[in-house]
């Protein structure tokens, strides 16, 4: 098989369709309390660079539920003016109506920052109407959002019902309550805390011109399970750390984790082939698409072979090279000492790996099995790295992890 033409990076900027795959629309403004009609067009992305996300899914056995009001905290990545969110229903049934959204600054658990806390607009409206499967973004925000720091984005819902779209391990605290309590910056109302997002799934805004953004696609390692909640130790975090004092333009970092996940079959989230659209392609600034997934697919029973991932691998690298994007591909860590380890699944992750390293159809490569592993039983995590469970990294791993990467390769335009 020949080799994919590597994409231009920086001619690849274009706007992109953020259309997702699940029968996409807009969200469009309802007039009064009447609810708008379903829409026929995309969803604008817009100018920007995303700067945060996460990956939508069903939210396990919840409902949509009318009259709730959801505080979600998001770590920024990059910063700039012009913040726009992007809320789903992508896995919704039912239209949901948003009465009122509003984006502030954390300054502790629910509270806010004084002062930080103004109203997102639709379409210059404050309200609006999500269709089921469908995703929409606010009207641009004035005013600059500094980077790494926490926003906090208040959601009502003032009509919704059926499946409920969100991101269920969010190893951050975030804050529920009923009715309409967005636009208090106090805490006095947001007493309940939740592990979970709920229908905010990207952040954007708009920095300097040359900057752009890496979405790294993976499982529960680069969701963050086993880092230190609320603390933005996941990998994914560590590296937008490092990338913010590199000499890379690629400062904006979109973490697409999903715990459980493969990169062939559907299971906890859409694989990723049927997510990469979605989760990664359709995110505004994306410059590179970091993919660390294949452990979930190799400890399935019964598991996937090395021939069978491998083509997976390459039906992503296309498609995304064929949206302009360049791909950096990460070794499969060790994981001997987990329950569904096996030699048989050991020989399959060796052939995927060596497929990873030396096959030069990534446009770039960083080793986490080289860094993980242990010395003395290549096939285990070194201790020191070693989550509890012996397949998940714990915060030094995940440091590790990041330290891993060359910022350089996340800008391979020139390539």
């Amino acid at each position: 098989m020949s080799r994919p033409a590597r994409p231009r990076c920086r001619a690849a900027l274009a706007a992109l369709s953020s259309c997702v795959a699940l029968g996409c629309g807009t969200g469009t403004v309802p007039q009064g309390d009447q609810p708008s009609p379903t829409p026929s067009g995309p969803a604008a992305a817009g100018r920007g660079v995303v700067t945060w996300a996460s990956s939508a899914g069903h939210v396990g056995e919840a409902e949509a539920a009318e009259g709730r009001g959801y505080r979600l905290m998001a770590h920024t990545s990059v910063g700039g003016s012009g913040l726009r969110v992007r809320l789903s229903n992508a896995f919704g049934d039912q239209p949901v109506t948003f009465g009122n959204v509003h984006a502030g600054l954390q300054r502790d658990g629910a509270a806010l920052v004084p002062g930080s806390n103004r109203r997102l607009t639709f379409g210059g409206a404050r309200s609006v109407t999500v269709p089921a499967g469908g995703i929409v973004y606010s009207d641009p925000l004035p005013g600059r959002v500094p980077a790494a720091r926490t926003l906090a984005v208040s959601l009502y819902v003032a009509r919704a019902g059926g499946t409920l779209t969100g991101h269920w391990l969010a190893m951050q605290t975030s804050y529920t309550t009923e009715g309409d309590h967005t636009a208090e910056e106090g805490a006095a109302h947001w007493k309940r805390r939740t592990g979970s997002w709920f229908y905010l799934d990207a952040v954007t805004v708009r920095p300097h011109k040359e900057t752009g953004a890496v979405v790294a696609v993976g499982d529960s390692i680069t969701d963050g399970w086993q880092s230190t909640t609320d603390r933005n130790r996941r990998w994914p975090d560590y590296l937008a750390r490092r990338l913010s004092t590199s000499g890379t333009p690629v400062k904006g970092v979109a973490n697409a984790g999903i715990a459980g996940n493969k990169v062939l079959l559907d299971g906890p989230g859409q694989s990723a082939l049927n997510r990469l659209q979605r989760d990664a392609l359709s995110l505004p600034g994306v410059r590179t698409v970091f993919l660390f997934q294949g452990v979930n697919d190799i400890k399935a029973e019964p598991g996937a072979t090395g021939a069978g991932l491998i083509a997976g691998y390459r039906r992503l690298i296309d498609r995304a090279h064929a949206s302009g994007k360049c791909v950096v591909g990460a070794t499969i860590a060790p994981f001997k000492g987990w329950q569904e380890w096996d030699p048989a699944g050991e020989a399959v992750r060796q052939q995927v790996n060596a497929f990873i390293r030396n096959s030069g159809e990534f446009d770039g490569v960083a080793d986490f099995d080289r860094v993980l592993r242990s010395p003395h039983d290549p096939e285990r995590i070194l201790p020191v790295f070693d989550g509890g469970d012996h397949l998940h990294p714990n915060d030094k791993g995940m440091q590790a992890m990041a330290d891993a990467v060359d910022p350089e390769s996340l800008d391979c335009g020139s390539g």
